[in-house]
């Protein structure tokens, strides 16, 4: 470097003398170093504008350190190992939310190597990131009590046991947001009571497109004792069912679940849903019913047994059997009524013996109080004149 160039504050980040004790790969700090360099992350002076250098007393530890924001995006970054502990403690202080999505971290003591140098962190996003073969050690587990909000998106990981996400728990004791997307967990293969010391402060949960295929697994959801948030498209259990069953049979499960799939339950909505509930297994034998049976019965004493809703067909006649009077004959026939008034024309001129263009049509309804209807527009539909079975058309000429 020629001394007319600026002075570069980064040069103290001296990632490369620690190499040979790293795994290979790049490093969280040798990332960081690249991507928040003022040649690639330009800086002004003054309040408020971004990245800027401190002033420092001489020989204070931070001189010509760069304040880095509090919001650290280092995703598809290749990074495998920490670096040096000291150097993020430095950099670091401050930083409250960092994702680390996509990258290439495989040891869970590397990640609490960051962690534990970054105190004041409550959001940490480690998406895509190869850690189900990790073992977590319990001297790690302590790095993480801080974080309150946790992405985990293992995508072609196969997070099928319920042991990986027991280390999240005890890791991340103030957690209170877990996505656990794409994932293939079967099973929560945790006691109810395991479940609430574990969580203790989880808010919202996301097993989307999960393996879980038990409605036991559903109930134990309520074991969270400050779950709000739910998400749980795409789970094998709810496949067999139609859109209405899933989410009403699922409110009617979670009672203290505010937010389903992104949807504000409301209370007029879980009513309903736990009306729906109890009818929906109203006769199903005790034993084939998949869920504790006093469950049902709480919902009883609140709403009593009811009875399944009658079925009601509302959708449009599409025939009729209707009598067709032309002077002294009357045939009964079946008329479609999705066809028009020129086309039942067609369909009568057989049996009448008039050219269509000659003939004058008149509905008579059995059961209103007024005469005949003319049947006058030729592209009007049979339907919309009301037509039902009993009724009359009446056939005239019109050179009579």
């Amino acid at each position: 470097m020629s001394s007319s160039a600026p002075y570069c504050p980064w040069k103290k980040c001296n990632f490369s003398e620690k190499k040979m004790d790293q795994p290979s790969g790049r490093s969280f700090m040798q990332v960081l170093c690249e991507k928040y360099s003022p040649e690639n992350f330009p800086y002004r002076r003054g309040p408020g504008m971004g990245v800027h250098v401190p002033a420092t007393p001489q020989g204070s530890p931070m001189k010509d350190r760069l304040n880095l924001p509090s919001v650290l995006v280092l995703n598809s970054c290749g990074i495998t190992c920490a670096g040096d502990e000291r150097e993020i403690a430095a950099f670091c202080a401050h930083v409250s939310e960092l994702d680390l999505s996509d990258n290439k971290l495989q040891d869970w003591h590397e990640v609490s190597k960051i962690v534990s140098n970054v105190p004041q962190l409550e959001f940490l996003n480690l998406s895509s990131n190869p850690l189900s073969l990790s073992v977590l050690e319990r001297t790690c587990a302590g790095s993480f009590s801080g974080v309150r909000k946790l992405l985990l998106h293992i995508t072609d990981n196969n997070l099928q046991d319920w042991t990986e996400i027991r280390k999240l728990g005890v890791m991340f004791p103030s957690l209170d947001t877990l996505v656990l997307a794409n994932n293939h967990l079967n099973a929560i293969e945790e006691p109810a009571d395991s479940l609430a010391r574990l969580f203790p402060n989880l808010r919202s949960i996301s097993l989307h497109k999960s393996g879980l295929q038990s409605w036991e697994d559903i109930d134990k959801l309520n074991s969270f004792p400050k779950l709000e948030e739910v998400r749980l498209l795409g789970i094998p259990l709810l496949q067999p069912y139609t859109t209405e069953e899933r989410r009403k049979l699922v409110v009617a499960r979670l009672p203290s679940v505010s937010k389903l799939n992104g949807s504000v339950v409301t209370d007029g909505e879980r009513e309903d849903s736990e009306r729906f509930f109890i009818r929906y297994y109203v006769d199903v034998p005790q034993e084939d019913v998949p869920f504790r049976f006093a469950e049902y019965h709480e919902l009883i004493t609140k709403y009593g047994k009811l009875e399944p809703l009658a079925e009601v067909d509302l959708r449009p006649q599409s025939s009729a059997k209707v009598e067709v009077h032309f002077n002294d004959q009357v045939e009964e026939m079946s008329i479609r009524l999705d066809q028009t008034v020129a086309e039942l024309k067609k369909q009568l001129k057989a049996l009448v013996q008039l050219p269509p263009s000659s003939m004058l049509l008149y509905h008579f309804d059995h059961e209103a109080p007024f005469g005949p209807e003319e049947m006058k527009f030729s592209s009007r539909a049979l339907h919309s004149f009301g037509i039902r079975d009993g009724d009359k058309i009446f056939v005239e000429s019109k050179t009579k």
